[in-house]
């Protein structure tokens, strides 16, 4: 494609073709969406070009793009919506700290704290969870990390699986707080400042794998356990 171009061919070529489309159809209220629609991915061409031409990254610009599927005709015309990026992820994985719960109280952290606050539900109260990073394990990068169906209750958890450098670690932290009093034999899952999940530990976890249910379980729904997932493992 030409630099000096005014706009890109290949939108241009789309956007005559659909006109002409639903001036042969009779121009129905479907068709005057879809050339809606069609002038709008013309203008966002346009736009991404002058971008392009004066060095703006792609990444300044949030943009919801529609790729209209072929159909034949007189069929109802079908798009496949591609939204944009989830807000904060990079396409780097999220880093994980898993850290040793020292006290939890049924209410909301006070400010500046340093606790990490669960919201109650219908069901379970408000909590305040504190954990020592000191001890704790922080900046872990998963090796896997997969969304699935708990096989006896049901509930949407995430598998995670550790490197091995982690996994001896891992297994150290956990032989460090078994066997103590709750909620001492808790660990924290702390991704992006929050709190995932506190699981108990009865001993030593040596094989580098825990599950992520949620502050508590049942929190998590397949859409969050998938984006979860993908967050914490995003080659997936």
């Amino acid at each position: 494609m030409n630099g000096s171009t005014e706009h890109p061919l290949h939108e241009t070529l789309l956007h005559d073709a659909l006109h002409a489309h639903v001036r042969e159809s009779g121009g129905d209220a479907a068709g005057a969406h879809l050339v809606g629609l069609a002038d709008g991915a013309l203008r966002v061409a346009r736009r991404r070009q002058r971008l392009a031409r004066t060095g703006v990254g792609v990444a300044a610009v949030a943009v919801v793009a529609t790729a209209w599927v072929a159909v034949a005709d007189g069929a109802t015309p079908r798009a496949h919506v591609v939204q944009p990026a989830v807000e904060g992820d990079t396409g780097k994985p999220a880093p994980v700290s898993l850290l040793p719960v020292t006290s939890s109280t049924e209410q909301a952290c006070t400010h500046g704290s340093g606790g990490y606050t669960v919201h109650a539900t219908a069901t379970h109260p408000a909590l305040c969870v504190r954990a020592d990073r000191a001890r704790g394990m922080t900046d872990v990068r998963v090796t896997s990390a997969k969304a699935e169906k708990g096989t006896i209750d049901g509930t949407w958890q995430v598998e995670v699986t550790l490197s091995p450098a982690d996994r001896t670690r891992f297994a150290a932290l956990t032989g460090s707080i078994a066997g103590t009093p709750v909620p001492h034999n808790e660990f924290a899952i702390v991704i992006d400042g929050k709190l995932w999940g506190r699981p108990s530990v009865t001993s030593s976890i040596t094989g580098g794998r825990f599950e992520i249910v949620g502050a508590y379980v049942g929190d998590l729904t397949s859409a969050t356990a998938h984006d979860l997932a993908h967050r914490l493992d995003p080659g997936r």
